[in-house]
């Protein structure tokens, strides 16, 4: 059996969004992910072992690991620490922002409406944060100063 390449990270603010993604896609993990086999390929457990993993610790795990993380922050762009922490680790996410990304199933919405999109930026370097909801994907510039 081959061992599933992980590509996409999903936080731990989005995990009824991530079981639903992991069930189907082998190249997806959450925090907690014990692993387990999805359409022939074995995906390992998650680095992150546990969902209360702060956000310090699990950016730049994953940055190093060249994923994707995908999660949810309606106010992003207010947090400067979590942005400086993203593009100072080389990060690379996707955030479900605004108030419309609330339930799983809106969350799936949203991540499905830009997928392709999403899933292109894997081969992007980062870092990079970009900001999605149902209507857009829109790239969030670092804060200059």
């Amino acid at each position: 059996m081959r061992t599933a390449a992980v590509r996409f990270y999903f936080d731990a603010d989005v995990l009824g969004l991530a079981h639903t993604v992991c069930r189907l896609r082998p190249d997806c993990t959450y925090p907690g992910d014990p692993g387990g086999v999805i359409k022939g390929r074995m995906r390992p457990a998650c680095l992150i072992a546990e969902p209360s993993t702060r956000d310090s610790e699990w950016i730049p795990l994953v940055a190093q690991q060249h994923w994707i993380a995908i999660t949810r922050d309606s106010k992003i762009s207010r947090r400067p620490w979590e942005t400086q922490a993203v593009f100072g680790h080389g990060g690379r996410q996707i955030t479900i922002s605004g108030n419309e990304g609330i339930s799983t199933w809106s969350q799936l919405e949203i991540v499905m409406r830009h997928w392709r999109r999403i899933e292109a930026l894997h081969e992007r370097p980062g870092p990079f944060i970009y900001t999605v909801t149902r209507s857009r994907m829109q790239e969030l510039q670092p804060r200059r100063g």
